[in-house]
């Protein structure tokens, strides 16, 4: 037998190759087309605001709700913020919370950013614990859409009492079940309300090319990998050339992946809003 083959063999080296994770991508376009860009997204959130008597905005403290926000307060519109505090955020998006108010409130004072908070009816997420477990949403779409429908839709409805309109950070880019996003629409799911896309045109390099000029705080979890980010335990890296929200719910196919506040994605039933 040859043992120079086989000790040879036996010492090879192995190599494991890590895939080269999500990276925020780099703007290759002008500045100044930048600035016409943002300078556009801010007329139409001026828009927005003398449109309406009480619009809102639901911010996930996403890059492209950073870049709304920090619009919203720059030009000290009369627009509020509200965040969903689902209860299973990451602790990064927790922090950056904290860490969003802050900076805003350094940086302009008398327009101090309130971020306010909808949690979730904690019998509602007592009941589905106890009736599927903790984390029934692995299980089904039906679980994982009622967990949704507990910790996201219906602290929605609350946090949208009163309002005349909302206002999301959805870009047409982002999936297949966004492609078609409207700049306006009627969310029938809410009683018509007036709903906006602000964003829709923009491009992932764009936002984030906004977010490194003027210094917007952003979720750190962004340099690990995570394209889109929401609740934890839904929520994970992805691969560089993924599509942008393949982190979310990765169990699931494609054009399903939308959690119930943004329904009428699915089957494309918006209905222009009438100014």
């Amino acid at each position: 037998m040859n043992t120079d083959v086989i000790t040879h063999v036996a010492e090879a080296p192995v190599s494991f190759l890590r895939p080269a994770l999500w990276k925020a991508p780099e703007y290759s376009g002008s500045q100044a087309d930048l600035d016409a860009k943002a300078a556009m997204l801010a007329q139409r959130l001026a828009q927005i605001a003398a449109t309406h008597v009480k619009p809102r905005f639901a911010t996930s403290l996403a890059a492209e709700d950073m870049v709304l926000t920090d619009l919203i307060v720059k030009a000290n519109l009369p627009i509020a913020v509200f965040t969903l505090e689902t209860g299973r955020l990451p602790q990064a998006t927790l922090d950056l919370l904290e860490q969003v108010e802050a900076h805003y409130a350094a940086a302009y004072a008398g327009r101090d950013l309130k971020i306010d908070r909808f949690a979730p009816r904690a019998e509602d997420v007592g009941n589905y614990v106890s009736s599927y477990g903790a984390n029934a949403f692995y299980d089904s779409v039906e679980h994982r859409k009622l967990c949704c429908q507990i910790r996201k839709v219906e602290p929605l409805a609350r946090a949208l009492t009163g309002a005349d309109a909302w206002l999301t950070g959805q870009r047409q880019e982002q999936a297949v079940t966004r492609a078609n996003l409207s700049f306006a629409e009627r969310d029938d799911a809410r009683g018509g309300i007036a709903k906006y896309n602000p964003l829709l045109d923009w491009t992932e390099a764009e936002v984030w090319a906004y977010l490194r000029r003027h210094g917007v705080p952003v979720n750190a979890l962004y340099a690990q990998g995570y394209a889109s980010i929401g609740c934890d335990p839904c929520t994970r890296a992805i691969k560089q050339g993924e599509d942008a929200r393949a982190g979310r719910w990765w169990w699931e196919s494609a054009e399903k992946k939308e959690c119930g506040l943004h329904e009428a994605n699915l089957n494309g039933a918006k209905a222009a809003v009438q100014a």
